[in-house]
């Protein structure tokens, strides 16, 4: 598996990933953007910032790079990148499948991303990602699979899938809604001649939403790489936005609240990486402060009162304005 080049990494952010949601597309649903991102939003300056931001990653010991079709022009912006730096070998590069971008570059556009979980929508969308990050592409994930998923059931996708697997490239899933859990359980039972499938599971997990972590216990116990999404609670745990409790507690550690959830997730046994979504330089070294977060078990308690019912945690972020 490509994860297997963290393990010999000794910086300790090498854990941490980076992921293009925010800043690949000029909407995103992300509290503060619009102070993150300024009004300047067209593809080079956006390009240009995710450039950036991939510098200063790689230099801090970041390793794992996350992109998506559905983030507008994420792998494209990767891509261009890696195009720059031939000699870096040691990065981990993921990408997803199963939702298409049509915002056209807006902010405001009726609809950003539609879903589609066929094996027709997978035909399509590996060859737009192979034409843009070819063999620089470790993992292939299904985006947002739900309990009610084609995916989990389609055996002609799963035989594409087990197709993919055996020229090289590693195949994942991602989760979201408040049944993530029914979802990772369901997926970890789909086989191929007598194999599992799937070789990693990304998923939203943080301070606000838990409800996924004891199937994620599972999935890392089969021996799936874990990927932690949404950390920072697309901006409810970041800064100004962050409950007080959150506040109190970074307040103890002398560093942000930012890194102070990311810490939460770290510190779970069963995740292997989890993803920082900064939008800038400085939050970005802000969020790499996370693996030198020493949170006691009274911190961890005062945090954990802070856990939403998951109906009512997916119900709230699907209310969330695109910036």
């Amino acid at each position: 598996m490509p994860f297997a080049r963290l393990a010999t990494a000794t910086t300790p952010t090498c854990h941490i990933g980076l992921g293009l949601a925010a800043i690949g597309r000029p909407g995103y649903i992300n509290l503060g953007r619009d102070r993150d991102l300024g009004e300047d939003r067209t593809v080079e300056t956006l390009r240009e910032r995710t450039h950036e931001l991939l510098d200063a990653a790689y230099a801090q010991g970041v390793r794992y790079f996350d992109v998506a079709r559905s983030y507008g022009r994420s792998e494209e912006f990767l891509a261009d990148w890696l195009n720059k730096h031939p000699e870096i070998d040691d990065i981990v590069v993921g990408s997803k499948w199963g939702y298409t971008y049509t915002a056209d570059w807006t902010t405001d556009a009726e609809t950003h991303e539609v879903k589609d979980h066929s094996p027709a929508t997978y035909e399509r969308q590996r060859a737009e990602t192979d034409a843009l990050l070819g063999d620089r592409l470790d993992l292939y994930q299904i985006h947002s699979v739900t309990p009610d998923s084609p995916a989990l059931t389609d055996k002609d996708l799963h035989a594409k899938l087990a197709e993919a697997a055996a020229q090289g490239v590693t195949v994942g899933f991602s989760t979201s809604g408040p049944a993530q859990a029914d979802a990772i359980r369901a997926a970890l039972a789909v086989t191929v001649d007598g194999e599992p499938l799937f070789r990693t599971v990304q998923s939203t997990y943080n301070i606000l939403e838990t409800s996924a972590a004891p199937a994620l216990a599972e999935a890392h116990d089969a021996g799936l790489t874990v990927i932690v999404k949404e950390g920072m609670a697309n901006g409810r745990l970041a800064g100004p936005h962050a409950p007080d409790v959150l506040k109190a507690v970074s307040a103890d550690t002398s560093l942000g609240a930012d890194a102070v959830a990311l810490a939460f997730a770290l510190r779970q046994p069963w995740a292997g990486v989890v993803l920082s979504g900064a939008a800038t330089t400085l939050q970005l070294a802000s969020n790499l402060h996370a693996p030198v977060v020493d949170l006691d078990e009274e911190q961890l308690e005062r945090l954990a009162a802070l856990v939403e019912e998951p109906r009512g945690y997916w119900e709230r972020r699907g209310q969330l304005p695109w910036h």
